[in-house]
């Protein structure tokens, strides 16, 4: 599903060493972490709860609600049944974090994010375990559908599609077809997102293969933001939510969770899925150099993500589909026709995000010139 390229080498086959200091401290640890070298990325685990010590675990994760969520269903019972202390980061952007500290010394432990900023870290350094590094050593990443893996890097655990939402009462006849958003009915109407912003960046890449040759026409993609002007430009799908819900954009790049969410708040809005299926992720990362407790909790927290009664929770708090196949959707999801089957994922769609960071600096200044005006 990407062309990210990863070290699959095995856990025991690197042998780095920390140095002197390192191998004394690890000296009484080998039993409990099963350790062939001294360095952390021969860690593994089997599945079974251990006592950390009071170590702290690090991770950057959203925050708000979500990070409260988090804190009460899955990382509470966490830190009681592992004797450790989760620090958490929610002060987004944390790519900088992770280049200043560098793969070695990394600042987070786990991270939970969307694909975009991990491939960007991938190719500047060896930050993250590869997928087969996790399946070695996470036992619920045996129960995840294979799409999960589909960056090479991480796992993902839940996700959702792209969409249009759309305002039911304020368009008669209802749109149809990505194109749509381009209608003289909507200028001034419609509403994307500023070029930081992933929803964005997939938009114009979804744009360009639909009115060029593919992903990589550029051309095609800078005339479908010229045409689309005058637009809206949103920061983030929140205020995205609320230009929706005061009328302001009859259409909007959203992702489909957050439609949901205002369907059943009772808001006259609707998704328009687009043919291409594109999907926002959560995927987490674990950072390969940490030290060896950190890493056999980052092992262990992932786990619990992937869990299917975690999953079923998410799912029923924030519409995001599991990628457990033995998750349960709740009924707010499945009432709106989604379904937690190999056939669901059919056609799901990641673009090559290596072409566009390759690209990014030209798309980011062309983009930010069309929306000026």
């Amino acid at each position: 599903m990407s062309n990210v390229k990863t070290n699959k080498q095995g856990l025991s086959r690197r042998n780095l060493l920390k140095g002197a200091a390192g191998t004394g401290a690890l000296a009484g640890t080998a039993t409990l972490f099963n350790i062939n070298h001294v360095w952390s990325q021969d860690v593994t685990w089997d599945g079974q709860p251990f006592d950390a010590g009071g170590a702290t675990l690090r991770i950057n994760e959203w925050g708000g609600f979500w990070q409260e969520f988090m804190q009460a269903n899955v990382l509470d019972e966490f830190e009681k049944t592992y004797n450790c202390k989760v620090a958490y980061d929610s002060s987004f952007p944390w790519f900088p974090k992770y280049v200043a500290s560098g793969p070695k010394d990394p600042a987070f432990n786990v991270g939970n994010w969307n694909l975009n900023e991990i491939i960007k870290l991938s190719r500047i350094g060896d930050f993250f375990l590869g997928t087969d590094e996790m399946k070695e050593n996470i036992p619920n990443t045996a129960d995840c559908w294979d799409f999960a893996f589909g960056s090479g890097l991480g796992v993902t655990w839940g996700f959702g599609q792209y969409a249009y939402a759309y305002r039911t009462d304020l368009l008669d006849p209802a749109p149809v077809g990505f194109k749509s958003f381009w209608e003289d009915r909507l200028a001034g109407k419609r509403a994307t997102y500023i070029t930081s912003n992933g929803l964005q960046q997939v938009f114009f890449m979804t744009s360009s293969a639909e009115f060029g040759s593919g992903q990589t026409d550029m051309e095609a993609g800078f005339d479908a933001m010229r045409r689309a002007m005058p637009m809206k430009i949103s920061d983030f799908t929140g205020n995205m939510q609320t230009l929706v819900e005061r009328g302001e954009v009859e259409m909007g790049v959203q992702w489909e969770g957050e439609i949901f969410l205002q369907m059943d708040k009772g808001i006259k809005v609707a998704p328009l899925t687009w043919d291409r299926k594109p999907i926002l992720t959560q995927t987490h990362t674990v950072s390969r150099y940490s030290e060896p407790m950190q890493k056999k909790l980052s092992l262990a927290l992932v786990n619990a993500k992937l869990d299917p009664k975690f999953q079923n929770l998410a799912a029923e708090t924030f519409y995001v589909r599991p990628s457990n196949k033995e998750a349960v959707l709740p009924a707010r999801l499945t009432d709106k026709g989604v379904t937690n089957t190999a056939s669901a994922l059919d056609g799901l769609w990641i673009p090559d995000w290596n072409w566009y960071l390759d690209n990014e600096d030209e798309i980011t200044e062309t983009v930010n010139e069309i929306f000026a005006g």
